[in-house]
């Protein structure tokens, strides 16, 4: 088992800035790719970015692509979100989440956390 936890959400004014950290805990030896993905109310949750476990290997969204940065700290066993140049379309509950393969689909991975709120105001 994997647990995760997310911090950083906020309010924040369009086109500033978020870092949005994950901290897992658990079996954290495994060797797991990490993923945020994001719900906006009334919406399906969507793919937001994925690293694998090295680092080497990162994916985003073409909707983040250029703004959004992920990484991770296998040291730290945590995995961070950088989000710049937020607008209103990035409002959603943000989650981080485990998955044992490299993958967009949530059904893909198996641990997730709680989620942490992200409100971009206008």
């Amino acid at each position: 088992q994997v647990q995760l936890v997310e911090s950083g959400g906020g309010l924040v004014q369009a086109g500033g800035s978020l870092r949005l950290s994950c901290a897992a805990s658990g079996r954290t030896r495994s060797n797991y790719a990490m993923g945020w993905f994001r719900q906006a109310p009334g919406k399906e949750r969507e793919f937001v970015a994925i690293i694998n476990w090295s680092g080497g290997y990162t994916y985003y969204a073409d909707s983040v692509k250029g703004r959004f940065t992920i990484s991770r700290d296998n040291a730290k066993n945590m995995a961070y979100l950088q989000m710049n140049s937020l607008n209103a379309e990035d409002t959603a509950v943000y989650y981080c989440a485990a998955t044992f393969t490299i993958s967009t689909i949530a059904t893909e991975y198996t641990y997730w956390g709680q989620g942490t709120q992200v409100t971009v105001s206008s």
